[in-house]
């Protein structure tokens, strides 16, 4: 019994783990959205307003300029059980030397990455001992360091606005042994994703190969199997008045936003309920071979899409080799559109 209750702890502490994530994130986000106007217009505490604004004032520039990461922030316990839900591992097929810079670029997007954000931003699968030397920064969307105390949490991990200057400023700016690593799909990726499906958004992102090329950087594939599997998304028939709301909100809220948001669900608090919990499926993220980029100060048009072409094939080989060893069935193809 007493072996039955730790697996019931664990399991628990797991669920939470997970759980805490994004109310985490919202109630962040809104003290400082809420308490700053107020404190600054309703309360004689607006001395406590006006010092928040001029420190982020003051430290605009920080998050586009390598940030200020915690090693005690990314190796809390909290990110173990995090991991450990699906479970999520990382692996490694070759070694990425700390005598240059990198940039990862991973794939698919999911509906959350939760591969991206626990291989990278955290150490719950030990990225720092499995490429030693090796610094890695996560890129988001840039929004985010705009809010007060939040910018501080997700720096303090080693995420970076996905922003040419501040990804050309790790990989130019410090030194070697730096990887940037960044889900090329994108939102748009995002509303594509479904279990069993492997469709990459991938043909006309190019930006990322020609940053590799203006910085010398090499390029890293890395596949997250799993990620599509965590999820169901809903896609309603085209033609009715539910597929016209949905689009008509995702289209707003992307122009508004820049975020696209999907119709998911999966489990909910007890195995085999329904709700917002992500699937306990296994999330496994491989890390490719890194093909060696020539710096180029200015890139042509032909040179961009020489190497485009060659990160496209090194990424079909990296699916090919693994796929089936990490779920997938042989016939499982991967789209790139």
């Amino acid at each position: 019994m007493a072996f039955l209750s730790r697996l019931d702890l664990q399991e628990t502490l797991r669920t939470l783990s997970v759980l805490q994530w994004i109310p985490v994130y919202v109630f962040l986000g809104a003290i400082p959205i809420l308490l700053i106007p107020y404190f600054l217009v309703f309360t004689k505490f607006w001395t406590l307003s006006v010092l928040a604004l001029a420190w982020l004032a003051y430290d605009w520039n920080t998050h586009s300029q390598g940030g200020r990461r915690s090693a005690w922030v990314r190796n809390w316990t909290l990110w173990k059980y995090f991991g450990n839900y699906f479970p999520i591992k990382l692996v490694k097929t070759q070694d990425l030397s700390p005598k240059h810079n990198y940039i990862i670029a991973s794939h698919p997007h999911g509906i959350v990455s939760y591969g991206v954000f626990i291989n990278f931003a955290t150490e719950a699968t030990g990225f720092a001992r499995i490429f030693p030397g090796i610094t890695p920064s996560v890129g988001t969307l840039e929004g985010i360091f705009w809010i007060p105390i939040v910018r501080e949490y997700v720096m303090s991990m080693g995420v970076c606005p996905v922003s040419e200057s501040a990804l050309k400023y790790l990989l130019t700016q410090k030194g070697s042994g730096n990887a940037v690593v960044v889900v090329v799909g994108g939102a748009a990726e995002a509303l594509l994703c479904q279990p069993g499906v492997s469709t990459l958004v991938l043909k006309q992102r190019k930006g990322f190969v020609k940053l590799a090329l203006t910085t010398g950087a090499y390029l890293v594939p890395s596949y997250s199997f799993g990620e599509n599997e965590v999820y169901n998304q809903e896609t309603f028939p085209e033609g009715t008045w539910i597929r016209f709301f949905q689009k008509t909100f995702q289209d707003t809220c992307k122009k508004i936003l820049g975020l696209n948001f999907c119709t998911f669900h999966g489990r909910g608090l007890t195995r085999g309920s329904w709700g917002f919990l992500p699937f306990n499926r296994p999330i496994t993220t491989v890390v490719g071979e890194p093909l060696s980029i020539p710096r180029i100060k200015k890139p042509n048009k032909k040179t961009v899409d020489k190497y485009h072409a060659l990160y496209i094939s090194a990424l079909r080989k990296l699916f090919e080799q693994h796929k089936v060893h990490y779920g997938l069935p042989e016939t499982q193809e991967l789209t790139i559109i």
